[in-house]
């Protein structure tokens, strides 16, 4: 690997706000001096780079020669863009700020992008040239823009003067549609003199800025085979990887499915049992109650259409077994014999007065305002006669069929 001090000098005058170049010849500028500090300083951790302007009111040293990307990059935000380019003293900065790196080991470049008219003469850049050549110093130039003033063929003269075993290059860019970044990725200035460490530094600076370098990862195989197979291997195994696992999930999703199917369907087979279960210990129920319905009403219908003779037979028997065991019972039930047949006897004692006809009479007339021959007052007491009469004739009837029964 090449250890290197490199500073770059950029044009920032009138000419860059042309459009020729997309976005704009400055923006374009900018874009390819990212990527080429980026390529010097991965290439060997100990590179340095710095940047200056060469338009506006003068020279002006950005950021001196340091190996903190940040810090070369935030520089390049918030130029102004004005003025003339002065090529000769942008050169000669570049020098002094070379000569006054820290590391006295490291070689010296300059890089330069010229994008607008070069005023100075053939002469006074060679001059320049022999200075830089005599200081070890190599000299990249990116030429785009117009040719205006024969401004391709100074910048040949200048490069003629300075380069030293083919260590300096130049680069001519015309306008088009491609950007001045991926024009530049396959020159010298980006792989270097061939060491293979700058080239390696330029891709990988070139897939950073969005893989423009047109290789696979971002890396050329005929530069760096090892890094280029290693990146294919780990990217061989980082897609199995994913396929297993995405392989592995789907299989899971699937045996979580079938969980939920089984236990679903053990659900509703358990659901139905119950069901079923239920339905029938109703139906029993139902018929248990269907038959102690139809027990009962065949009861009641049995006790409806027994005689009454029969029931009274029963009653009566219920009732001589009741008193067999109870003797306060009996007792009982022979006092109200008696009371019965007392009122009975009452009954006909009154059945009697009622049939005497003149004690009725008697009655009547000491009542105020009876009169016992009214008419009305006389069919009365003879309905009564005749009624006691019939009652005492039912009476005798069942003394005599007591009597005979009896005897019987």
């Amino acid at each position: 690997m090449v250890l290197e001090a490199t500073m770059i000098c950029i044009d920032n005058s009138e000419w860059m706000r042309n459009g020729d170049y997309s976005p704009t010849r400055f923006q374009a500028q900018a874009d390819a001096v990212n990527l080429i500090c980026g390529a010097k300083t991965q290439s060997n951790p100990e590179n340095t780079v710095g940047v200056l302007t060469m338009a506006g009111k003068g020279v002006r040293v950005l950021v001196t020669p340091t190996s903190d990307l940040g810090k070369i990059l935030a520089c390049m935000h918030g130029l102004e863009i004005g003025g003339e380019m002065n090529l000769a003293a942008g050169i000669q900065v570049a020098q002094l700020a070379l000569k006054h790196r820290q590391n006295k080991k490291q070689q010296q470049r300059i890089i330069v992008f010229a994008g607008s008219p070069v005023k100075h003469d053939k002469k006074s850049l060679e001059l320049i040239g022999r200075r830089l050549k005599k200081s070890s110093i190599a000299l990249d130039i990116v030429n785009f823009g117009d040719d205006d003033e024969g401004k391709t063929e100074k910048l040949e003269a200048l490069l003629a003067a300075v380069n030293n075993n083919d260590t300096s290059h130049i680069v001519h860019v015309p306008a088009g549609p491609n950007a001045l970044s991926d024009v530049l990725i396959s020159t010298p200035i980006f792989t270097g003199d061939g060491e293979g460490g700058s080239g390696f530094a330029a891709a990988a600076a070139a897939a950073a800025a969005g893989g423009v370098s047109g290789f696979e990862f971002g890396v050329d195989p005929n530069l760096d085979p090892e890094l280029a197979l290693a990146l294919r291997v780990s990217m061989e195994e980082e897609r199995a990887r994913q396929e297993a696992a995405a392989k592995k999930a789907a299989e899971e999703a699937s045996k979580q499915e079938k969980g939920g199917e089984e236990q679903s369907s053990s659900q509703d087979a358990t659901m139905t049992e119950h069901a079923s279960g239920g339905t029938s210990e109703a139906e029993n129920k139902k018929n248990d109650f269907s038959d102690d319905d139809n027990a009962l009403l065949q009861q009641a219908l049995a006790m409806s259409m027994d005689e009454p003779a029969s029931s009274h037979d029963l009653q009566d028997t219920e009732m001589s077994d009741a008193t067999a065991d109870d003797p306060e019972l009996a007792l009982a039930l022979q006092l109200s014999v008696q009371d019965s047949n007392k009122d009975s006897s009452s009954q006909a004692d009154m059945s009697k007065l009622l049939a005497d006809q003149s004690f009725v009479s008697s009655i009547l007339a000491s009542l105020p305002g009876v009169d016992p021959n009214d008419p009305s007052v006389k069919e009365v007491l003879a309905s009564m006669q005749s009624q006691s009469e019939s009652q005492q004739k039912q009476d005798e009837d069942k003394a005599a069929k007591k009597e005979e029964e009896e005897e019987k």
